[in-house]
C-alpha cells in the first residue's frame, strides 16, 4: 500500500526526511510546504540534493497542500521560536483529517502532565474530528530516549534510577538561530537564553521523564531541572559564528523525574563547542559524542550509541537519525487510532525493506 505523503519544511531534518519520503517506495511524495520564497517552485529533488527532478515542486500556499488531500505530513518546521504558530498549524492539519509525524515541538512526545489545557486540548479535538493521529518523535526527545532505555529495561528485575544523557560536541551543528539565540552560546553568562529560562527545559523534556516513568510503572511526584553554563577560556570559532572568551561555551542540565528526594528517571544533556572544555563532566564514548544510558538496578547497564555516516560528521547523522525516525513510522501513524501516539503505544518501527543504495 502506498501512501501520499507532503514533506512540511525543509531545514536542517526536512531535507533529509524529504529525500527519505522520496527514496522510500512505500510512500508518493504530493507536495512540499516552505516557509519563504527561495525554495518556492523549487523541484523537491533540487530542494533534497538529488541530481534529478522528482516533478513534484515546492510551495508556500498552505491551502495547496491542504488540496493534496495527503495522508500524512511530515512536519519538520522550526518551532523553538514559534511555538503557537506551530501548534496551530499543527491543529489546523489533523481538524482537516491529514495524520502528522514530525520532529517539533518536542512537548508533544509525551505531553501528558507536561503542557497546559490550553495547548493540549486543541491538539486532542482536532484529531479526534480528523479521525488523524500526531506523533512526535526524533532522536533526542526520540528513540536514545524512549525506545532504547525502554528495550533495556524490559530485562531489569529492578530499576533505581533510569538515566538518559546525550553528550555531544554542537560546534558543527549548522543553526545560528538555535545556538546563540536559544541555546545562548556565545552570549554573556548574566543573559539568560530562551532555553534556560524557568520551566522551559522541563517543558522540552518534561515529557521524557515522565514517559520513561510511564513505561517502567512509576508514578512522579514531581520533575525538577538544573542547569550549568561554562565560559570560553579564550576566543573561537564555530560553524554558525564567534564564540567570544567569557562567554557561554559549555552547557549541562538535567531535568529530573522525581520520587520523593529520589531522582528515578533523569533526562542529562552535556553540550561542549570544543572537546577539551569541561574535563571533568561526562565524556562520550566517541571524541565527537554519544548518547547514552545509564540503568541502576538488577542488572545494571551502560549503553553508548554513536552516530556517523559517509556524508557527513555526527551531527549530520543524528539529523538523518532524526528525518528517518519519523519518515519510517509513516505507515504506522497512519493505521494507528487518532489521537496523539506516543512511543508506548506505536510498534516496533523499522525501515522499509526496499532500501536506496
Amino acid at each position: 500500500m502506498s501512501y501520499r505523503v507532503v514533506q512540511w519544511g525543509t531545514g536542517n531534518v526536512g531535507a533529509h526526511a524529504l529525500a527519505g519520503v522520496i527514496a522510500n517506495p512505500d510512500l508518493e511524495l504530493v507536495g512540499v510546504w516552505v516557509s519563504g520564497s527561495q525554495k518556492d517552485g523549487l523541484d523537491a529533488g533540487t530542494i533534497a540534493g538529488l541530481e534529478h527532478p522528482v516533478g513534484v515542486t515546492a510551495t508556500t500556499d498552505t491551502e495547496a497542500i491542504l488540496a493534496a488531500k495527503p495522508d500524512c505530513v511530515v512536519y519538520c518546521s522550526m518551532t523553538d521560536n514559534r511555538l503557537l504558530e506551530a501548534v496551530e498549524e499543527l491543529r489546523r492539519l489533523l481538524s482537516a483529517g491529514i495524520n502528522v509525524v514530525a520532529c517539533a515541538p518536542v512537548f508533544f512526545q509525551y505531553p501528558y502532565g507536561v503542557l497546559p489545557d490550553e495547548l493540549l486540548k486543541p491538539i486532542q479535538e482536532a484529531a479526534a474530528q480528523g479521525n488523524s493521529s500526531l506523533w512526535v518523535n526524533g532522536i533526542d526527545p526520540g528513540f536514545a530516549n524512549d525506545l532504547l532505555p525502554l528495550a533495556l529495561a524490559g530485562t531489569c528485575l529492578r530499576i533505581d534510577q533510569l538515566r538518559c544523557l546525550e553528550i555531544v560536541d554542537y560546534a558543527s551543528y549548522d543553526n545560528r538561530e538555535v545556538m546563540f539565540e536559544i541555546m545562548g552560546f556565545g552570549k554573556p553568562l548574566d543573559e539568560i537564553p530562551m532555553l534556560l529560562q524557568p520551566g522551559v527545559l522541563s517543558l522540552a523534556w518534561g515529557g521524557t521523564v515522565r514517559q520513561l516513568a510511564a513505561g517502567i510503572g512509576v508514578t512522579l511526584d514531581a520533575v525538577t531541572q538544573t542547569y550549568e553554563r561554562i565560559p570560553a577560556p579564550e576566543s573561537f570559532d564555530i560553524a554558525t559564528g564567534h564564540i567570544a572568551e567569557g562567554t557561554a561555551a559549555a552547557l549541562r542540565f538535567e531535568v529530573r523525574g522525581m520520587v520523593g528526594d529520589e531522582p528515578v528517571t533523569v533526562l542529562e544533556h552535556v553540550t561542549r563547542l570544543r572537546p577539551d572544555l569541561c574535563p571533568d563532566w561526562p565524556q562520550p564514548a566517541h571524541h565527537e559524542g554519544s548518547y547514552r544510558v545509564e540503568i541502576t538496578g538488577e542488572p545494571s547497564y551502560a549503553m553508548d550509541l554513536v552516530t556517523s555516516s559517509r556524508n557527513g560528521d555526527h551531527n549530520h547523522a543524528t539529523l538523518l537519525a532524526t528525518a528517518m525516525r519519523i519518515v519510517n513510522a509513516v505507515p504506522a501513524v497512519v493505521q494507528a487510532p487518532a489521537g496523539i501516539r506516543t512511543a508506548l503505544d506505536l510498534p516496533l518501527i523499522t525501515a522499509p525493506a526496499t532500501r536506496p543504495a
